[in-house]
């Protein structure tokens, strides 16, 4: 199994696979707008064990998670929202549901800074909120009434990311510590004379933040995310 980020030329397949399993479904457009405007988000989980028979055969896309970054948060707080995520039945029980999620969630805190994921869940969904509540660590914020079209309610969920920033931290630390052998020759020496004199010095190494390709498709404001 292999779970890599979303391409374009898996929309086909993945909308497939909404079509298959969820109630709610997107048009072609607003999947390419994610993937456009946000491609470090989105994943798919494709069975490689499938044999193809031409080089041109599609992959075989088992699972999906569809993700954006709220352009305009009403608190204020930058976080990322899940849009849509599901798997296929001949592949639960694997776990692939929360892989997609913790690599999607990852991404939106290391390249975007996010500070926490949010998403909706009909609350008559006892599976997926247990992957959410019980697995993932999600908690409930509020219900909001008549989200989805055939007037059931949703629970508004969130995350908070910060552990994803104790874990840099922590790694930094850690990095810090690691011993990685002694410079030779004269460098060798010159470093060991500054050490002796407490003249050593520690250099930390900023990692910089891709960024999405933004607006460039038209948002589809008639399906609720």
């Amino acid at each position: 199994m292999d779970i890599r980020l979303l391409r374009p030329s898996d929309i086909p397949h993945v909308q497939q696979a909404n079509i298959t399993n969820l109630p709610e479904n997107y048009f072609f457009k607003y999947y390419m707008y994610h993937a456009l405007s946000w491609p470090q988000l989105s994943y798919v989980a494709v069975d490689v064990s499938r044999p193809k028979k031409t080089p041109y055969d599609p992959p075989k896309v088992v699972g999906y998670v569809l993700a954006k970054m709220e352009e305009e948060p009403a608190d204020g707080v930058q976080h990322g929202h899940i849009t849509s995520l599901s798997v296929m039945r001949t592949h639960r029980r694997l776990g692939l549901a929360e892989k997609l999620m913790r690599q999607s969630q990852r991404a939106m805190f290391e390249t975007y800074g996010a500070h926490y994921v949010s998403l909706h869940v009909r609350m008559s969904n006892t599976a997926a909120l247990h992957l959410y509540r019980d697995t993932l660590g999600f908690k409930v914020d509020k219900i909001e009434p008549k989200y989805y079209a055939d007037g059931e309610d949703a629970y508004s969920m969130k995350m908070d990311l910060s552990y994803f920033r104790e874990e840099a931290e922590s790694s930094e630390d850690d990095a810090e510590a690691v011993d990685e052998g002694d410079e030779v020759g004269s460098a060798g020496k010159k470093g060991e004379g500054e050490a002796k004199k407490g003249k050593g010095k520690k250099r930390k190494v900023k990692v910089g933040r891709g960024l999405g390709v933004g607006e460039l498709v038209e948002r589809n404001e008639s399906v609720k995310p």
